[in-house]
């Protein structure tokens, strides 16, 4: 038992350090033809506009709002 003691241990912390990451990471855009809105990229890569998920790829959305003419944080 004392031998299990530790791999037992080992694999908790294993699996406690591997939850899905859910933070944001976020900017600011605006517009001439737009308020401000907030882009933000999830935890599974999609583009988030004020909390909704577009089920976008964030640099897709990112770089099709800049060639809009957008202005974000990233420009």
């Amino acid at each position: 038992m004392k031998f299990y003691s530790p791999i037992l241990l080992g694999v908790l912390l294993l699996l406690i350090g591997c939850k899905d990451d859910d933070s944001l990471s976020c900017t600011t855009c605006n517009s001439p033809q737009t308020v401000a809105f907030e882009l933000c990229r999830n935890g599974d890569g999609n583009a988030v506009v004020n909390g909704e998920d577009t089920g976008t790829d964030y640099d897709m959305y990112r770089d099709d709002l800049a060639a809009t003419g957008v202005s974000c944080g990233f420009n």
